[in-house]
């Protein structure tokens, strides 16, 4: 998986085509995490709905393009082409990868994620704030350009000399699983879903929340969903059905009850700053 990245990204220089805002309300089925992502086109061709200043905007992005989406800002492919790509996430503390090649025929042919620790100076930090302030901006915008292929050359120097980290293969492990939580909060994740994802057991998984996390599995994933639901009562103008629905509840009726027990207030109290 690190060769394939690797290789992929070495002789990579691309063509920006766009930087997402964060203005307009996702469609339903939108992607949307809290990690600046950048979207690389190895092969084929990708289609997506974006978040756009004057509204959705369609994309095809090629071979050789790409695409940044900031922290919290959605998108929305149609996976209606074959392609091969590579979606590069910044975390604070880590940088995950996930390669993706899909094909019209058999759908979602090769999955792989690899995920490594970023080195204590966060000169990335201040690539990616620049990058966020650039919305919607030209196509031909240089600056953006240029910055995010320094980011495809930092990921580069990141592969080839990773940092030695003293972090346990458990603890990479449960960090793993809990940004695999946070990519899918909206979906029905159990812990046997989960555990078939990583190929160890459910306990494993128990067990790995428990002592890296302090936390179990069933509460973190509560955690996260309030967290979205919290972001999407403060951004949107949702009815309660759909951000329950959207944050991966069961019903309405679940989901502010969790919402009051755990926060101490009701959805639409939050809402309104009550």
């Amino acid at each position: 998986m690190h060769t394939n990245i690797t290789e992929s990204l070495t002789h990579f220089t691309g063509k920006l085509i766009a930087v997402c805002s964060n203005e307009n309300t996702p469609p339903e089925g939108a992607y949307q995490v809290n990690f600046n992502r950048l979207e690389i086109i190895l092969e084929g061709e990708y289609d997506l709905i974006v978040d756009a200043k004057d509204g959705c905007s369609q994309l095809t992005l090629k071979q050789g393009e790409m695409v940044y989406i900031p922290s919290n800002a959605w998108s929305k492919p149609t996976w209606d082409k074959p392609c091969k790509m590579i979606s590069v996430l910044f975390g604070k503390h880590q940088v995950g990868f996930s390669f993706v090649q899909y094909t019209t025929e058999g759908g979602f042919v090769d999955v792989q994620k690899h995920a490594l620790s970023l080195p204590s100076s966060m000169a990335l930090e201040h690539v990616l704030d620049a990058l966020n302030c650039m919305s919607d901006k030209s196509r031909s915008n240089v600056m953006g350009e240029h910055l995010a292929n320094a980011l495809i050359q930092y990921c580069l120097e990141l592969l080839d000399n990773p940092v030695q980290s003293k972090i346990s293969r458990s603890e990479k492990l449960y960090r793993s699983m809990c940004i695999y939580v946070q990519e899918n909060f909206h979906k029905d994740i159990t812990r046997v879903s989960v555990a078939n994802r990583f190929g160890v057991s459910s306990a494993h998984v128990s067990r790995l929340f428990n002592q890296e996390g302090s936390v179990k599995y069933a509460d973190y994933v509560t955690y996260v969903r309030l967290d979205r639901a919290k972001f999407m009562l403060k951004k949107y103008n949702f009815k309660l059905e759909e951000i329950a629905h959207r944050c991966g509840f069961k019903d309405t009726n679940y989901f502010c009850r969790v919402f009051k027990n755990k926060t101490g207030k009701t959805p639409s109290g939050y809402r309104l700053g009550a």
